[in-house]
């Protein structure tokens, strides 16, 4: 019987170690996806799919959250039922140990909490930005005070374009001019009618 713990984190500014920090070890084995959005299942996250194959009865599987068990609620719940099936022990930090029964009872009512808030959550975005494209168009500026939507502009692309051509200069050089990424200065060197070829 080994005890086994699974990390996921979605991007690749997050580090597990705030996961493992709140779980309880040690573990005989740990599994883990960075970089895999909670928008993929379970099952075809490269970590968890390696952590399927290996998992067998009379282990304990331990997550953060159960979240990490899947995309939705659907999913976690599926997720779930599966592992039990398989005659898997699920602890889950601050609910502790999930069994058949009640235990997928509970894990159904908390999947289907955690779907409704992600739900509300999207709901406020939406909103908030079609706050914002609607101050946009009667003020010029979000409701926030910014120019756009998206993300700054890291320099002036015109500015941008038109230094490189008038100066014949390489990518790098206007990299290290304006101090943008490289993707930046061929996206901005790449629109309107004055690109270089």
């Amino acid at each position: 019987m080994s005890r086994i713990a699974y990390f996921r984190v979605s991007t690749g500014g997050q580090s597990i170690e705030g996961q493992r920090e709140a779980l309880t070890g040690p573990f005989d084995r740990e599994f883990v996806d960075e970089g895999v959005g909670g928008g993929t299942l379970a099952a075809s996250r490269p970590g968890f799919s390696q952590l399927l194959s290996y998992i067998r009865e009379g282990d304990t599987l331990c997550v953060f959250a159960l979240d990490r068990l899947g995309r939705d609620a659907l999913d976690v719940q599926t997720t779930v039922r599966e592992l039990l099936q398989q005659g898997v022990t699920i602890e889950v930090r601050g609910l502790g140990q999930i069994g058949k029964g009640v235990g997928e009872l509970i894990v159904a009512v908390l999947a289907q909490i955690a779907d409704m808030e992600r739900e509300r959550i999207r709901e406020r975005c939406e909103a908030g930005r079609a706050a914002a494209r609607k101050s946009i168009r009667e003020t010029g500026k979000t409701h926030r005070g910014k120019s756009s939507l998206g993300r700054p502009l890291a320099g002036n692309p015109a500015e941008v374009r038109q230094w490189r051509i008038d100066t014949g200069a390489s990518i790098r050089q206007t990299m290290e001019k304006f101090s943008l990424s490289k993707s930046t200065v061929e996206r901005y060197c790449s629109s309107g009618s004055t690109k270089r070829p």
